[in-house]
């Protein structure tokens, strides 16, 4: 049965007893925070993570997954460097191994990562929600770098494979690429090549490995096609689902606006049919949730509030599925 977590950051808050008092056993997080750093100690070393992913269980969750990267833009750039910022993600894997923390979450985004043009988009009863208009970024001056182009991000994938891959193979880590957000190509003169069902079909192909396979974020692939369910079957009878960020939007890829998990244009009980028929038992997360009366918007699209309705529609939604 597929599982339910929370992102949940590598300090204990408040969201952690909400999590828990909402029924949710697994935890998705990042890396050691500088408290679990001694003088010599790298966030992706062994002791800094043990330390963490005890935290994680000394409050009843189990670390699944971690969702956060080591620096990777000269990686991603072709630049020098790279090779030193690769070695760390090696390192980082292979003490992922060592602990039994068997996903993780990457992505091939160059000089910025998700991108919305407002954090305070009207919605339901008041609510407010991240969305994006591409319009707006028409004038948007150049990146610090300069611009990339798609065939250059996959030269550099390429590469970043063919020395992280076997590393994970060994380790018996899940390497879980999570697409552009939004899929759109250029931004700011960068390409973005996670942007289609094909190119992840590509991804697949570039280096296959039983290790190499997908975050199936819903809210970007369901920009990528008109039948999510069926993207899931694609992928999922291919094994190469890992991580499910479980969300939705309305609109397309040029503009967008984020969903309460009930009102967007996806049909999600397909979807978690659609996991059910491939046996997917890994984990699934909900993410990018309206900010709610009471709450705060200082982390748009996280906010506590907006979660714990998340969660509940989730094992909804879950119940009634398995029970069929």
């Amino acid at each position: 049965m597929i599982k339910i977590a929370e992102y949940l950051p590598p300090t204990p808050t408040p969201l952690w007893r909400l999590a828990k008092q909402a029924g949710v056993d697994y935890a998705v997080g990042g890396l050691p925070i500088p408290a679990d750093l001694s003088d010599s100690d790298r966030p992706w070393d062994y002791l800094p993570l043990l330390r963490m992913k005890q935290r994680y269980e000394s409050a009843g969750f189990t670390l699944n997954v971690i969702e956060a990267r080591p620096p990777l833009n000269r990686a991603k750039r072709g630049l020098p460097g790279g090779d030193e910022e690769i070695d760390t993600v090696c390192a980082l894997i292979e003490n992922m191994g060592r602990l039994g923390i068997p996903v993780w979450c990457y992505e091939w985004m160059t000089d910025f990562n998700w991108l919305r043009t407002s954090t305070s988009t009207p919605s339901r009863g008041g609510s407010v929600v991240t969305s994006f208009d591409n319009a707006l970024m028409q004038d948007a001056p150049p990146t610090e770098l300069g611009p990339i182009s798609e065939d250059k991000l996959w030269e550099t994938l390429g590469h970043f494979l063919r020395r992280v891959v076997p590393v994970a193979e060994k380790a018996g880590v899940r390497l879980a690429m999570h697409p552009d957000d939004p899929p759109l190509s250029p931004i700011r003169g960068v390409g973005r090549i996670m942007r289609s069902l094909e190119n992840f079909q590509r991804l697949l192909d570039l280096v296959p490995s039983p290790v190499s396979g997908i975050t199936m974020c819903q809210g970007n692939f369901t920009l990528m096609t008109d039948d999510l369910p069926a993207a899931i079957r694609h992928f999922g009878r291919q094994g190469k689902i890992f991580f499910v960020h479980f969300r939705d939007v309305r609109g397309t890829p040029e503009c967008f606006e984020e969903t309460w998990h009930d009102d967007g244009k996806t049909d999600m009980l397909a979807c978690m049919r659609a996991y059910r028929a491939i046996g997917f038992d890994g984990v699934l997360r909900p993410d990018h949730v309206p900010t709610v009366e009471g709450d705060s918007n200082e982390h748009a699209g996280y906010s506590s509030f907006g979660r714990l309705y998340a969660i509940g529609y989730i094992r909804g939604l879950r119940q009634a599925v398995y029970a069929e």
